[in-house]
């Protein structure tokens, strides 16, 4: 991808991302931007960072398998769904992703494991529904049992967290923490 289409894509998807939202829109959890650059190439990710506590009621929720069901597409996130760009093509999890920027979705199983889907459609409310004609891949994500910090509570990650970092065997990781699981997959520059 040349450098003046990849600016126009960036530039596209930072308006898509921060356009005012309809009223019945509005935004409900705290949203970050995490970037890395790792091997030449900047990962940036755009997305909504739900709590554990319902905003209402204050209670605890069940995150994985009830607040985020099992079988069923979920937006990786709050609100708007969650943005992916990559400044290079990159390997994730063994699938080539063009540069450029997408939608991450997350495709979690009652037996414990979960996929990632990469989406080419950008700037989708998180309900809105999934274009499957859209979708780029799917891929295995690997899954840690995290220990709650006090384990009188149920919540290690009070807060749905992802993070970009520089994988010890090369390339980078995207992982993504909440409740007492962490799902991660490993990414490559393509060469």
């Amino acid at each position: 991808m040349n450098a003046s289409r990849f600016a126009l894509t960036i530039i596209a998807a930072v308006v898509i991302g921060s356009a005012p939202l309809p009223a019945q829109r509005a935004r409900i959890s705290p949203h970050e931007t995490i970037s890395t650059k790792i091997d030449g190439n900047r990962v940036t990710i755009v997305y909504g960072r739900p709590y554990s506590k319902d905003p209402k009621s204050g209670e605890i929720r069940k995150i994985w398998g009830s607040l985020v069901p099992y079988g069923k597409i979920w937006r990786t996130g709050a609100d708007e769904a969650t943005l992916l760009i990559t400044q290079k093509d990159i390997v994730l999890g063994g699938t080539t992703i063009p540069a450029g920027a997408y939608t991450l979705y997350t495709l979690p199983a009652e037996d414990g494991s979960a996929k990632l889907l990469v989406n080419r459609q950008i700037g989708q409310w998180g309900f809105d529904p999934y274009d499957e004609k859209q979708e780029l891949a799917r891929i295995d994500m690997a899954r840690t049992d995290l220990k709650p910090a006090d384990p009188a509570k149920d919540v290690s990650v009070p807060q749905f967290t992802m993070s970009l970092g520089k994988n010890p065997g090369g390339g980078g990781i995207i992982k993504m923490m909440w409740e007492t699981t962490q799902y991660s997959v490993n990414y490559a520059v393509r060469k």
